[in-house]
C-alpha cells in the first residue's frame, strides 16, 4: 500500500437526462433502472479526507460545521469500503464544500459522494479504475456513480454491487450543451432523495416507468451521439414527467413544485413553440428547473429566466470533467 493518508479531490454535479428514481437494493443503491447523464462545469464540490490514527469514529465537516447523523453514517459507508479494500485501518477526518446550493436538486450529495470516493481511495493508498470508483462514489449517492466519470455519462442499473456502474459515453467537448439552472429556492428539501428512492415503490405508476427505461435511455443515448437538440428535449422532458408522477403518487405523494417551477415549464414550452427557441426543461428532486439549450444560445436564455418571478438566480454550466485528486 502507498501511504498516502491525506487526498483532496474535486467532482461536478450532474443534470440526468434520464433519471434514476427507486432502487431494486437499497442497501448497496442498485437502481431500479439506468439513468443518463451530463456532469456540470464550474459547480464543484471539493473534499479532503484525512485517515488519522488518533480518531476514535470518522469525522464529517460541511462548510467548516461539524456534522453528524445521518450525513455522517453515508460517508462512514463509503469509508468502510475504502478500509475493507486497503490495508488502512483508521478512522477518516472529511471536510467538504460547495461552490453551488446544497440539498436543492442541483446534485449537491452526487458531487459530494464522487469527491469522497476519489479522495477517499488515493487517500488510502488504492489505484482503483474508474468503473470501482464509480461503484464506491454509489454507496453513498447513487447519482454520485455518475459524477465519477466526465461528459455524458451513462448508469448501468446492474443487478450486483459488481456489475451497477457508470462509464462515460461521450466526452465534455463532445456537445457544446448549457444547463441554465434556475434557482428558486435554495434551501435544503422537505424530504431528501434516500426517503423519496423508498417512496417510489408505493406508486402505481413506477412499474410502469421501469419497465419503459430501456426505451428512454436508447432514444437519449442516440440523442446524445447524434448530437440531436430537438430528440433530446422531447424524451428529457418525457422522463421527467414520468418520475414526477411517480413521486406525486407515491404515499405520501412528493409534491417537490413550487409555483416559480411551473411557471418556469410554461415559459420555457411557450419559448420553443411559438419563438423557436431551442430550449428543454428537466426537473430532479427539488423546486429548481434545468433548462438544457445549445451553448450560443445560454446567454438569451439566462436572461428570460431571470426575468421569470420567483427565479433567484440563474446558474449557467456546461459539460464538465470527470472527478479527479487535486494538489
Amino acid at each position: 500500500m502507498n501511504h498516502a493518508y491525506t487526498a483532496t479531490a474535486e467532482a461536478h454535479p450532474n443534470i440526468a437526462f434520464i433519471k434514476y428514481w427507486g432502487n431494486r437494493d437499497h442497501a448497496e443503491r442498485i437502481p431500479s433502472n439506468g439513468s443518463l447523464s451530463m456532469n456540470l462545469r464550474g459547480l464543484v464540490t471539493r473534499t479532503t479526507v484525512a485517515f488519522r490514527p488518533d480518531l476514535g469514529s470518522d469525522r464529517l465537516i460541511l462548510h467548516g460545521r461539524p456534522v453528524g447523523g445521518q450525513a455522517l453514517a453515508r460517508v462512514s459507508r463509503v469509508l468502510e469500503r475504502v478500509r475493507a479494500w486497503s490495508a488502512m485501518g483508521w478512522y477518516a477526518e472529511v471536510r467538504s464544500e460547495n461552490n453551488f446550493p446544497t440539498g436543492a436538486g442541483v446534485a449537491s450529495s452526487a458531487a459530494a459522494f464522487a469527491a469522497l470516493a476519489v479522495a477517499a481511495a488515493a487517500a488510502a493508498g488504492l489505484t482503483l479504475p474508474e468503473r470501482d470508483l464509480t461503484r464506491l462514489a454509489r454507496l453513498g449517492s447513487g447519482s454520485a456513480s455518475r459524477s465519477v466519470p466526465g461528459g455524458f455519462v451513462e448508469w448501468h442499473a446492474g443487478a450486483s454491487d459488481e456489475n451497477s456502474y457508470a462509464e462515460s459515453i461521450a466526452p465534455p467537448e463532445h456537445w457544446a450543451l448549457a444547463d441554465c439552472i434556475a434557482i428558486v429556492s435554495a434551501g435544503h428539501k422537505a424530504v431528501g432523495s434516500s426517503r423519496g428512492h423508498r417512496l417510489a415503490e408505493t406508486s402505481p405508476y413506477q412499474p410502469v416507468r421501469v419497465a419503459d427505461a430501456p426505451r428512454r435511455l436508447n432514444l437519449c443515448r442516440e440523442a446524445i451521439l447524434q448530437r440531436d437538440f430537438a430528440a433530446l428535449a422531447e424524451i428529457v422532458e418525457a422522463d421527467c414527467h414520468m418520475m414526477h408522477a411517480v413521486m406525486q403518487t407515491s404515499r405520501p405523494p412528493l409534491l417537490y413544485w413550487g409555483p416559480p417551477t411551473v411557471a418556469l415549464m410554461h415559459a420555457v414550452r411557450r419559448w420553443r413553440e411559438q419563438e423557436g427557441l431551442p430550449v428543454a426543461y428537466t426537473i430532479d428532486a427539488g423546486p429548481n428547473v434545468h433548462v438544457l439549450c445549445p451553448q450560443e444560445a445560454a446567454e438569451v436564455v439566462r436572461r428570460k429566466l431571470a426575468e421569470v418571478p420567483g427565479v433567484q438566480r440563474v446558474l449557467v454550466a456546461g459539460p464538465g470533467g470527470p472527478a479527479r485528486v487535486v494538489e
